[in-house]
């Protein structure tokens, strides 16, 4: 019997102390994560965006945020921003799967977090944003309001 039981609990083992994934989105311990950006937590299921990447050379990390807002403006900030390794997932306002966030569509007139406004879902729908369109969307809420004290590289330019 022990013969049986005692590979299996070194194969537990091995999978537990594996790597993290080094691609896609992460789990996200809801109410007991913050925002990489404004420290608030991460709780709403349908807002939530995901940055992962790194500097070149280094190993990809993964960055969580309360709203795409955050993430938007913050991933301006890194210098390997335009990495095409660098991957963003937004969960989708209906039902908080992750989503390619350059590839949703955002609808405006939402209640999100840290109040951006834009809920992503992976279908298009009218009047709703591309990717570029909502970056512009984001920095003209940043600028016009400055949420939560974060600095935006945007709004000198």
């Amino acid at each position: 019997m022990y013969t049986r039981i005692l590979p299996s609990f070194f194969f537990l083992m091995l999978a537990a102390c594996s790597p993290q994934e080094l691609t896609g989105p992460g789990e996200v311990r809801w109410d007991r994560e913050t925002c990489t950006r404004c420290n608030m937590a991460v709780g709403d299921r349908n807002y939530a965006a995901q940055v992962r990447g790194a500097p070149a050379g280094e190993k990809n990390k993964l960055y969580k945020f309360d709203d795409i807002g955050c993430a938007v403006i913050w991933l301006q900030q890194q210098d390997w921003k335009d990495d095409a390794h660098t991957e963003i997932w937004v969960a989708d306002h209906r039902n908080g799967e992750w989503i390619d966030a350059r590839k949703a569509s955002y609808v405006t007139g939402k209640i999100s977090p840290m109040n951006y406004g834009l809920g992503a879902q992976a279908e298009a729908a009218e009047a709703a944003l591309d990717f570029s369109q909502a970056i512009a969307h984001i920095n003209k809420a940043e600028s016009e309001h400055h949420r939560h004290g974060g600095h935006n590289p945007m709004k000198n330019q």
